[in-house]
Formats: structure tokens, sequence, C-alpha cells
């Protein structure tokens, strides 16, 4: 793997991404039309009236990746040159799936407020920015801080991206198992970015507060741990469970966004009946697939892994997110939208899947059950289903500056935008 990736990586043209010419060029006049002269007009016009920056620019399909390299995948901080596979990565799904053009950047800047200014300058180039692997707790505050400094979407996708999947994944747990989310203990393993965004969203499903238990690198945690950022603070629990082989104990859900081998067989035992785990670490999870099921063949069981049942990938969320987004000219991406997405997921979940999407997988046939919660990344509808969620609730919630057209104009366009 390591020398194809590498070679993958390296053959010309360097790197996973380019900038192609979407007008003619073909003569002279052309290229007046491009460039000088002819390009004078629209700046003129644009200075008149800034909003046609959307008319006569790619703006408003234009996403920034943006991150300081503190957090890159599983690798820690290995700094912003050495993540910048990744953006592009990130930038070839973004196109892959819904069609949206991306400029990868990446700042040298550890300071979260010198990031921030660095972010917020940029605001006339792009349509939304995407932050990334940036680490917690910086991340909450520089997303936060660049959410109320900006007029365009700003979303980490390493805190909400997994949130909305694991929420779909969920919602669809519970017609399964028919367990109410009111009811339900759940244990979140990892208390960075992406655990404290799964906590806060699950509550927006019914999960409750008191019920949600969180468990750091040093144990669970509780009232008396004097050891906890303001962020952590918020999820302290009364509670005489220390470690998590306690807290597992009789839970309902366990997600792990964590680190390989954190749950033990006994762990599994000790959940609830009909329990659900998440177990998300990559490459390798929290326990693997099959040993869960062996210990608890009524468990129900997602994985980050491509190769198991019930993937939870964050690239069934931002593609068509900021698709839905950018297509209203949405000021923010609000919890309705984020909500929206992962309803639309679970609800794409329930229905009957096409030949086309078992082809795409080898032929296996994929029914809704425990084995089949979320749709799958090559399920060509997740867009048409998704990013129509989103532009409603943007209307809904009063963040759109454009009309929605209407849900089958809007699927219209999207078949002609991916079909170009």
């Amino acid at each position: 793997m390591r020398e194809k990736s590498l070679e993958y990586h390296s053959l010309h043209p360097k790197g996973k991404i380019q900038v192609v010419p979407t007008k003619p060029t073909k003569d002279s006049f052309d290229l007046s039309l491009a460039y000088s002269p002819g390009v004078a007009y629209p700046c003129l016009e644009i200075k008149e009236n800034p909003d046609l920056v959307y008319e006569y620019t790619n703006k408003g399909n234009l996403v920034g990746i943006i991150t300081n390299g503190t957090a890159i995948l599983g690798l820690g901080d290995i700094g912003p040159a050495a993540g910048k596979p990744v953006m592009e990565g990130k930038a070839v799904l973004f196109k892959k799936f819904a069609g949206i053009d991306v400029f990868d950047i990446e700042v040298d800047a550890k300071d979260p407020d010198d990031f921030i200014k660095a972010v917020k300058m940029l605001e006339p180039t792009f349509g939304g920015i995407n932050l990334e692997d940036i680490k917690a707790p910086e991340s909450f505050y520089i997303e936060e801080e660049l959410i109320k400094a900006m007029n365009i979407p700003v979303f980490h996708d390493d805190q909400h991206g997994t949130a909305i999947i694991t929420v779909a994944g969920l919602l669809n747990a519970f017609e399964i198992n028919k367990k109410r989310p009111s009811d339900v203990k759940m244990v979140v393993c990892g208390a960075g970015a992406a655990g404290i965004a799964i906590a806060e969203l699950v509550q927006h499903i019914g999960i409750r507060k008191e019920h949600i238990f969180l468990v750091d690198t040093k144990g669970v945690i509780h009232t008396e741990r004097t050891d906890l950022n303001s962020t952590k603070q918020k999820y302290v629990q009364k509670t005489n469970a220390r470690t998590l082989a306690d807290v597992m104990q009789d839970a309902d859900i366990f997600v792990g966004v964590s680190v390989a081998d954190m749950v033990t067989e006994d762990m599994v035992k000790s959940m609830a009946p009909n329990p659900v785990i998440f177990a998300l670490a990559n490459p390798d999870p929290e326990i693997p697939y099959a040993v869960a099921k062996k210990v608890r063949p009524d468990i129900i069981m997602g994985t980050g892994r491509s190769d198991m049942p019930n993937q939870v990938n964050n690239v069934l969320g931002f593609p068509f997110i900021f698709r839905g987004a950018l297509d209203v000219r949405a000021k923010h991406i609000t919890l309705e939208m984020k909500l929206a997405a992962a309803r639309a997921l679970a609800e794409l979940a329930r229905m009957e899947v096409p030949d086309a999407v078992s082809l795409a997988y080898g032929g296996e046939k994929f029914v809704f059950g425990p084995d089949y919660l979320i749709p799958k990344p090559f399920d060509q509808r997740v867009l048409y289903h998704v990013a129509p969620a989103v532009a409603e609730a943007a209307v809904q919630s009063g963040t759109a500056r454009r009309p929605y057209p209407g849900r089958e104009n809007y699927v219209s366009f999207l078949e002609g935008l991916m079909r170009s």
C-alpha cells in the first residue's frame, strides 16, 4: 500500500487536483474576454453590486478546504505541508460526489487567532469554508469565531460530519431495536472534536444529556475531575464510574472516536440487550467487527471501514451539505441543516436499493436492517436526496439568500450539473 500510494501521488501531474478553464480559449478574442480588456466589465459590475460576484465568477461553487495541520487523520500534528495530500484528497471527494470546486489552503498558524484572521481575509474568494484536521479544543473556538465573523458557510467536518452520519445510523438503529432515544444510555469514547459534536447532535434526536457519558484518555468525565477544559466541563456526570469498563455496563450505545482496541469482549458482554456499537477509530476500530458480533449476536454495529457493514463515512455528508448550502447561498450551516442531512440519509437507507448500487459493490445486495443502516458512498441517490433536504432546511431556518426552486427543479439542476 505504501509504495502504491506514493506512486499514485507522484505520477505526473503531481498530486491529485488541478485547475482547468471553463470557457473557450481558442483564439485571441477569447483571451481578450477572459482577461484584458474584456475582464474589466464584470469587475465594474461587481464593484457596483457585490452580489454579482456569484454571477460572473465561480465563487458560488468554490469551497476552501483549510487546515493548520494540527490533527491530520490519525497522524496528529504533522504540520500544514504534510497535511496537503489529505486536503487534496478531500477536494477530489467534493468534486467527484457533488461537482464542487475546491482550493486547498494549508495555513502555517498554530495560534487560533492568527488562523482565524487568515481565514477571515479569504472570504471574498470562497462560497464556503470547510475547516479540516484542526486539533481540539482550538477547533471549537476557531469554528465558532469564524461563523460569527463570516457571511458564508463555515463547517468543521471532523466535528459535524462524523456526528451527522452517526445520527443517521442511530435513527435507523432505533427503528430496528425499537428503543426510545430518551431512555438509552450512551457512551462516547473520545472527547475531541468529533466526540463532543456527536454528544451535542444526538441530543436533538431525543437522547438526554444526563444519559451521555464521555470518556477521554484519563477515563470517565465526572464531577470530581479538575483537569477538564471548558468544552469537556459541559459533560461532567455525577457517577462512580471511572473507567471505560465501568461506564460500559448496561450501556445501550457505544460510539468510539478514539483509538484501536479500547473495547474488550467483556465490555461488550456487559452492555444492555440489543446494543449499538459504532467503533469509528481508523484504520482499526475500538473493537474488531467480527469479535464484537461473535460476543453479542444481538449487536447493531458500524465502523469507519469500507470493508465492513455500516461504514460511518463523512463523504456521505460534507459534499452534499455544501452543495445544498451553496445553491441557496446560505450564510451559515445551521443545526436544522445538519439534522436534515442526517434524516435524509436515514430515510434513504430504508428505501429499496437500485441494482446499480449493488454493481458498484461487486454485486452485493443491500436491504435495510442491522447490516445496512447507512447508504453507500457510491449510491448516486445520496446527492439528490441530501442536498435538497439541506437546501430546504436552509430556507426554513432563514439562512438562505437565494430562492429555492422546488425539489423537482432542483434535482433536475443537480442531474445536469453532474452530467457536465
